[in-house]
């Protein structure tokens, strides 16, 4: 059965906010990596590995750059697992 939005959301918020150490992290569709502190070069590779190892799958170099904000990253996890 498919994961839904929300599913994957709540996944997703707890990962950001280990990657981050921030249990103040409220994910929607529309973040993107400025509206997170911490969130730079070095992290969004931690955050991408975090990711995958979570939901167990592995995204693209190109699905990787093509993430532009949350909602991106959600629609590409749900069609991949």
């Amino acid at each position: 059965t498919k994961m839904t939005r929300e599913e994957v959301f709540n996944r997703l918020t707890k990962v950001f906010q280990d990657v981050f150490d921030d249990e103040e992290i409220c994910l929607t569709d529309n973040t993107v990596s400025s509206d997170i502190e911490d969130w730079d070069s070095l992290n969004h590779i931690n955050l991408v590995v975090s990711v995958e190892k979570e939901f167990g799958i592995k995204f693209s170099m190109g699905e990787t750059q093509k993430m532009k904000n949350v909602g991106e990253m959600v629609s590409i996890i749900q069609e991949r697992i």
